[in-house]
Formats: structure tokens, C-alpha cells, sequence
């Protein structure tokens, strides 16, 4: 109620439930070395490398995920090598090996992180290579993804907010927890123009997204009753007063009209990464250059190798 209404700064809520996770965690370790260990991976690498990586924003619950899932690998991993009477220091190449045949696939990418990191720490010899990303796993059909640009962008019956979320999605590349974060201060308009700041620089919306956008900014509610009084920051409230709606709700809804995020956004990506130069594509989506580049790379989108075509053909 107290952040609803503006009398406390709102509380990055996944973050501070991974941090006392893996306070507790850490203190139910009983073996000394394992406890430290495990105390400079998850509080001096893990949380580390996600605060950095949010630069003062909240953490989304997905990112909380993935770094509770990296902690509980370096956990599962270092219980397995206790109950062989090894440790981390001893273990040796076909130890990790054994453990990586025998362990989900959930866990081989996690452990990895954490092997890595203790090879560069000095605390063992044995190293797991990082994998490389093969490109896009899922995608759709482009012309089923226009497809459903149109109908989402003139059918009147589906929500505004679903219908934005979704065109964010189909043509911007956005992720749910992006668009869940997205606040009144990210839509610009003036003149004749509407701007989205989805990076570090505003896109230009067309018509009839811009319109769309302006309605959902001038009618949004979320769920909440105690606390909100409309002065919501957030483009699209959720239930609990001065909170977003969740990233997990926001797919769930896309999903109900038939828009998977997942293969959507590869598509999206896809296209996008053919027609742009990786510096443009980060700048103006708020993804990171290094994904950028490997998605050009993944589509056969590389800009020198483009430009050089182009020239090549103009000298013909």
C-alpha cells in the first residue's frame, strides 16, 4: 500500500528474494570450504554480474531464474562431489565428465558456469568449454507473423493492451519481461509523432501502432484496488498496487489470443537483423551489441558482408 501510493520507493522484490535464497542456502552448507566456495560464487560472481547487468533497474523474475538455477547447479555439483569423498581441487576430467553424462540437461549449462568460473578462480584444473549459440531454435512462418500484425492492429474485440503487448512482440522483438517494465515515461509524443523507448534511442511508431499505444497509456488499470489511485508509473499495471503487470501473466495473456512470445520474437529478430546494422538493432531494441551480431550472424545478416555485396554490384 505504502509503495502503491507513492510514501516508499518500490522494492526490486525478485532480487531480494534471491538474495535471502542464497543467504540461506549458503548457511545450510555444514563443510567450511564447501560454504565458501559456494558463498564467492553466488554473492561475488552470480549476484554480482546481475546487479551490473540491471544498472539500477529491477531484476525480472526471469532473471532471478536463471540465476538461482546457475547457484543450484554449483550446489547439485558440489553435493555429488562430496558424496565421492572429491573436491573441487581433486576432481579431475573424468569425474566431470561422469557427472555431466548423468546429469539433466538443465543442469550441464549451469554447472558449466560454475566449473568455468572455478578454473579461473585457481580451485580446480578442470575446465567444461562454454557452448556456442547455434541461432534461433523456433521461429514462425514470416507471413503468418504479418498475419497476425494485422489482425492485431485493426481487430477492435482484443484487448488494447494485449493487442499492443503482441505487436511489441511481432514487430520489435520485445520480451514480456521487457514490455511488462515498459512505463508512461518510455511513450514520447509530440508533433506528429509518437516515440517508444525500448533502448537507448526512441523508435518512431506508425499508424495505427501509435494510437494504440496512446489509448493503452490514457485506459490503463490493473488489478489492484487498495493502494492505486491511478498513479500508476507502469504502461500496463498489475495486481499488486504500484507493481507492473508480471512477465509470466503478460505471456500467459499472449498466449490466450494465440501469440507465442518465444518463436515470435525469433522471427522478429530474424527479419530485423537482416535489414539493420548490429549498432542500430541494440540501440534502438535494448538488446546487448554481442546478441545483435550473433543474430546477424545466425541469419546470414552480416553488414560488412552486405555492404560489400552492394558496392561489388554497383562497380558491375
Amino acid at each position: 500500500m505504502l509503495v502503491g501510493t507513492g510514501a516508499l520507493p518500490g522494492r526490486d522484490e525478485h532480487l531480494a528474494q534471491l538474495e535471502r535464497w542464497i543467504g540461506t542456502t549458503v548457511a545450510a552448507r555444514l563443510d567450511p570450504g564447501q560454504k565458501e566456495v559456494l558463498h564467492r560464487y553466488a554473492v561475488w560472481h552470480v549476484l554480482r554480474r546481475l546487479r551490473h547487468r540491471l544498472r539500477g533497474r529491477h531484476a525480472t523474475p526471469g532473471q532471478a531464474a536463471v540465476a538461482r538455477r546457475n547457484v543450484q547447479a554449483a550446489v547439485s555439483f558440489l553435493d555429488w562431489l562430496a558424496a565421492g569423498d572429491t573436491t573441487l581441487a581433486s576432481c579431475t576430467q573424468a569425474s566431470l565428465d561422469e557427472w555431466m553424462a548423468a546429469a539433466n540437461l538443465s543442469q550441464r549449462g549451469p554447472t558449466g558456469n560454475f566449473v568455468r568460473w572455478a578454473r579461473n578462480q585457481g580451485l580446480t584444473t578442470v575446465d567444461f568449454p562454454a557452448t556456442r549459440w547455434g541461432g534461433p531454435a523456433r521461429v514462425i512462418d514470416t507471413e503468418a507473423r504479418w498475419e497476425q500484425a494485422r489482425w492485431l492492429l485493426h481487430d477492435d474485440s482484443v484487448r488494447p493492451e494485449d493487442r499492443a503487448a503482441g505487436l511489441l512482440v511481432l514487430l520489435y522483438a520485445q520480451q514480456p519481461a521487457a514490455i511488462s517494465r515498459l512505463t508512461l515515461g518510455h511513450v514520447q509524443a509530440g508533433g506528429d509523432q509518437v516515440r517508444l523507448m525500448l533502448g537507448r534511442e526512441p523508435v518512431v511508431l506508425p499508424e495505427p501502432l501509435a494510437s494504440l499505444i496512446l489509448q493503452v497509456a490514457a485506459t490503463r488499470r490493473g488489478h489492484a484496488v487498495i493502494g492505486d489511485r491511478g498513479s500508476s508509473p507502469w504502461l500496463l499495471p498489475g495486481g499488486r498496487p504500484g507493481q507492473p503487470i508480471s512477465p509470466y501473466r503478460l505471456a500467459e495473456r499472449l498466449h490466450q489470443i494465440g501469440i507465442h512470445p518465444g518463436p515470435a520474437r525469433s522471427t522478429a529478430l530474424f527479419q530485423l537483423a537482416t535489414e539493420l546494422p548490429a549498432a542500430i538493432l541494440a540501440r534502438l531494441l535494448g538488446i546487448h551489441i554481442k546478441v545483435a551480431v550473433a543474430w546477424q550472424h545466425a541469419c546470414a545478416g552480416d553488414w560488412m558482408t552486405y555492404a560489400a555485396g552492394i558496392s561489388h554490384r554497383l562497380e558491375n
